[in-house]
């Protein structure tokens, strides 16, 4: 149209700008964005509010806010196209301030709008505490009928481990549709109940809706926590069928579900079947070498994906090379490549890296370094942490440090047997029996009792 010097309405614009939006074309994007001023569109509603979802899905927040805080006017599209901005680049406090300043105007929110709102208190910058609130707020504007935000509401009572409200909410959509089965299933898939998503997953398939590439992950997933590789390979079946090896998620979670299933052959045919190999899928066959006590290989490809500049790991890449040195013992390998974190690709550690380290230090019996580290962290270590700790304590007999870890995982879980049988094992190894009869004496005062064992039932899908 330029080329022919006819002038593009606004109406052409919004349009390119949306294209932009949707492939991240930044360039051409911002190219509109200045043509817009030469041509006095500065001031369009629709145009502006086109130009904020633009920066925010180009991960330019900062412009979207810009654009947005000089708008004269707003409507439900720019409230809710900042909104879902501040959600896709994890800012999802910020996503819940400006929702409740959109409460305060004229504006009333629509569909997308709590869909979006409810999206962002999902992540670790999120606000999961406000999700019943949230919902409060989706019953009293109407909304509850819409499936786009029900399952936004699933996922959100899902990440904060209320599957209980999760399940009673899906239970109680009258018209369930794969969006909303999609949200359930992973739901249980996230918080452990594999079985329940695979029976869901049964409901879904008779029911003729048709799986989407989230629902597979997520299947797969609750596979590999079930280590049954023969549903596994039956989901398989269904990938090829669909097409959906190509999508890296649904890859990367068939590589996970054959290397815990002890099928690493199978996870490396995925593998090579994939054409296009990103980090996410090179991480999952980095932790499935570890998982199947291939550490050295897992390191091996590690340090060959390092010499390559287009690989640069994350943090999930580094808790896979960690758990493979750990199950390696390799100590002198993971603590350089823990400091390598920092030093080379300037990423501070969590958790879940501390975590690897502090049990690598512990199996190795460098117990003191170990405790050391745990005091040394820069968040307050959780009951994985003192429980691993705790079992190399009962490896090497350390009565004091064994002591001190039972006591924190006690703290924790009052009611749970397991450190007090294991701080009485302590105790008995070392012939300190008049401890162990205190510690069966706390266990019977506190009606404390060792957990049945169970046993996972196969489900035919």
């Amino acid at each position: 149209m330029n080329g022919f010097g006819a002038k593009p309405t606004k109406f052409v614009l919004c349009t390119a700008l949306s294209s932009c939006a949707k492939t991240l074309n930044w360039r051409f994007g911002i190219q509109i964005h200045a043509y817009m001023i030469r041509s006095g569109y500065k001031d369009n509603l629709f145009l502006s509010s086109a130009l904020v979802d633009f920066y925010a899905k180009c991960d330019a927040i900062v412009d979207a806010r810009k654009v947005f805080s000089g708008m004269k006017k707003h409507d439900q599209v720019s409230w809710t196209s900042l909104i879902a901005g501040f959600s896709i680049n994890g800012q999802g406090r910020d996503a819940l301030l400006l929702f409740k300043e959109m409460l305060g105007t004229e504006i009333m929110p629509n569909c997308f709008t709590f869909a979006s709102v409810i999206s962002a208190c999902v992540g670790k910058s999120g606000a999961l505490e406000h999700c019943s609130t949230l919902h409060a707020h989706v019953i009293k504007r109407g909304f509850y009928t819409s499936n786009f935000v029900i399952s936004s509401l699933v996922d959100c009572y899902a990440n904060s481990e209320q599957i209980d409200d999760a399940v009673l909410l899906f239970d109680e959509t009258s018209e369930k549709d794969t969006i909303v089965y999609n949200s359930m299933i992973s739901g249980y898939s996230k918080n452990l109940c594999s079985e329940d998503a695979l029976k869901l997953f049964v409901e879904m398939r008779k029911k003729n809706l048709s799986p989407t590439d989230h629902t597979l992950s997520a299947i797969l997933n609750a596979c590999s926590n079930l280590a049954m590789l023969l549903q596994g390979r039956l989901v398989h079946s269904l990938v090829i069928k669909m097409g959906s090896q190509r999508n890296v998620f649904v890859a990367s979670a068939l590589i996970d579900m054959y290397s815990k299933g002890g099928d690493i052959d199978a996870a490396e045919f995925v593998l090579a079947q994939t054409s296009k190999k990103n980090s996410v899928l090179w991480t999952s066959i980095i932790m499935g070498y570890a998982q199947c006590g291939r550490g050295s290989e897992a390191l091996e490809l590690f340090d060959r994906l390092l010499s390559e500049q287009t690989f640069v790991p994350d943090h999930i890449c580094f808790t896979a090379v960690l758990t493979a040195c750990n199950h390696a013992g390799f100590l002198d390998k993971g603590v350089q490549y823990f400091n390598k974190m920092r030093t080379n690709y300037g990423l501070s550690p969590d958790i879940d890296q501390y975590a690897c380290l502090i049990d690598l230090y512990a199996r190795n019996g460098n117990l003191r370094k170990a405790r050391d580290l745990i005091e040394q962290m820069p968040c307050d270590p959780n009951y994985v942490i003192w429980s691993s700790f705790l079992s190399s304590c009962k490896i090497y007999g350390e009565v004091e440090l064994g002591s001190e870890a039972a006591d924190q995982l006690i703290k924790m879980e009052p009611c749970n047997a397991a450190p007090y049988l294991t701080l009485a094992h302590i105790y008995a190894r070392k012939g300190l029996w008049n401890e162990v009869a205190e510690i069966r004496s706390l266990m019977h005062k506190r009606r404390i009792r060792k957990s049945a064992g169970w046993s996972s039932v196969e489900v035919d899908l």
